[in-house]
């Protein structure tokens, strides 16, 4: 019965919910709602975690494509801010990890204010990047309205000096 109110919660939400907040409307932990989320996906349920939250899988508006970067921990803030400016959403982060394989963080970030909140809460959390684990190799995918504005993105990242072409 949770899980379907849950469901039902996500189905109806503009925005993503945050765990926390799931957790209090329904009286159980964190980790009752996260392992609810697990459950709803085995059954075939397409819900995304965001830095933002939990959301159900939004349908594609646009073309994507993913951008391998290369920089420390100190330049994400610009990294960021330069594709949402253009209009791109940064859809997540992957890292490729010898033991694990890949690696993969929901991002879902489509503004300045996105990015903001991105960063106060990777500071206020006291944690660090997932492309720490791999000394600053990541990919982002990323989606825009068209081909012009990833072709932007590619080249704002090329003149940052942190686009990897190899």
């Amino acid at each position: 019965m949770r899980r379907q109110r849950l469901l039902e919660a996500l189905q109806s939400a503009v925005e993503p919910l945050a765990g926390a907040y799931l957790a209090e409307l329904f009286g159980v932990s964190r980790q009752v709602i996260v392992q609810d989320v697990a459950l709803l996906r085995a059954e075939g349920h397409l819900i995304e975690s965001t830095v933002r939250g939990y959301r159900l899988s939004r349908v594609s508006l646009g073309v994507r494509d993913a951008f391998g970067v290369l920089h420390g921990p100190d330049v994400t803030e610009t990294e960021l801010n330069a594709l949402v400016d253009l209009g791109i959403t940064v859809i997540d982060v992957v890292v490729y990890h010898p033991i694990y394989g890949e690696l993969r963080g929901g991002l879902d970030l489509q503004s300045r204010r996105d990015v903001s909140q991105f960063m106060q809460r990777l500071h206020e959390e006291e944690t660090t990047l997932l492309s720490t684990l791999t000394h600053g190799a990541h990919v982002h995918t990323v989606e825009a309205r068209d081909r012009e504005l990833l072709t932007a993105g590619r080249s704002a990242l090329r003149q940052l000096g942190i686009l990897n072409e190899d």
